[in-house]
């Protein structure tokens, strides 16, 4: 397998979009660059597994890709969220009701 430059930039460019979006979406913030492009990256292949699956199709052109990865990522975070059993990623939920003395 042979990725040209170009491919290789709209990858990451894809994925650090996607994956700041869905932090965004999901927690109010980013992850940091590294982590939005692993979140968008990862969340690219989800979609591309469970859009065919459910008969979507999007579009075609980069600003389709974004939405997929993002898509996908939102699913993965909120996944994360559910079986980390915490409503962020260092919260829990009986911390907004303890009283800070």
């Amino acid at each position: 397998m042979n990725i040209s430059g170009e491919s290789l930039f709209v990858i990451l460019a894809v994925g650090i979009a996607a994956g700041w979006l869905a932090g965004q979406v999901v927690m109010g913030t980013g992850l940091g660059l590294v982590g939005d492009l692993v979140v968008g990256i990862a969340g690219a292949f989800i979609a591309s597994w469970i859009f065919p699956q459910l008969g979507i199709h999007l579009g075609s052109g980069i600003v389709s890709q974004i939405i997929d990865a993002a898509v996908g990522a939102v699913l993965l975070l909120m996944v994360i969220g559910l079986v980390r059993g915490r409503s962020g990623w260092g919260g829990s939920w009986g911390g907004v009701w303890r009283k800070r003395w």
